[in-house]
């Protein structure tokens, strides 16, 4: 914090002093680069987060420094990847979700087909909601979300971060929720190319 508040004040400086002569200007200049530098220095010592872990869903308090608190739940999850449909490989290819609750009831999930190391990207999100909401859809809305009590067991959903017990005792809330996957990106493509687009799920075969 003090760090934050030697770069603010550095800042402000420079502001304040847009007017001064060049010799004060470059003090300042000086300053912030110093702040800057410091703060830099300290963030690359420890990783400390703003926010508590959500005991509940993350017992372990698995820690995941590069996703901004995407970390209260993580559900392992195949028949969630782009062209599963008609490609077996992509079917049963795993897809990581990482997901942060919200104080309204809502759940909000990174997608990654490819794990979450440092330098793993994600090709969309599931946007989780619990029943209540969903009835409260249009009715030609409610097409694009699929009910979770369903889906958990043909996805062949895990929660990896959790004990059996500790999972089984979520599981009945995680069943009475409706998701809605929305891809920006089609795992194939080093890009984000072309329009997002909903998949969905309820088209996907079974899986073995």
């Amino acid at each position: 914090m003090k760090t934050q508040l030697k770069l603010i004040a550095a800042t402000a400086a420079i502001v304040a002093s847009s007017s001064a002569c060049s010799t004060a200007q470059s003090k300042s200049d000086d300053a912030v680069a110093a702040a800057a530098a410091e703060l830099q220095q300290s963030q690359a010592v420890a990783y400390h987060p703003i926010r508590p872990y959500n005991k509940t869903l993350n017992p372990r308090q698995k820690e995941y420094p590069n996703h901004l608190g995407f970390n209260d739940l993580h559900i392992q999850a195949v028949r969630h990847l782009p062209g599963g449909e008609k490609d077996a490989r992509k079917l049963h290819h795993v897809v990581h979700h990482h997901c942060k609750g919200y104080a309204d009831g809502t759940f909000v999930c990174l997608m990654f087909h490819s794990g979450m190391k440092d330098q793993d990207k994600p090709i969309g999100f599931e946007y989780i909601i619990p029943t209540s909401m969903f009835e409260q859809l249009p009715e030609e809305e409610k097409k694009y979300w699929h009910y979770h009590k369903v889906e958990v067991p043909l996805a062949k959903a895990t929660f990896p971060d959790m004990t059996a017990e500790e999972a089984a005792k979520v599981l009945p809330a995680i069943n009475e929720t409706y998701g809605k996957v929305i891809y920006f990106q089609q795992p194939d493509d080093k890009l984000p190319l072309g329009q997002p687009y909903i998949l969905d799920v309820h088209s996907m075969p079974a899986v073995d």
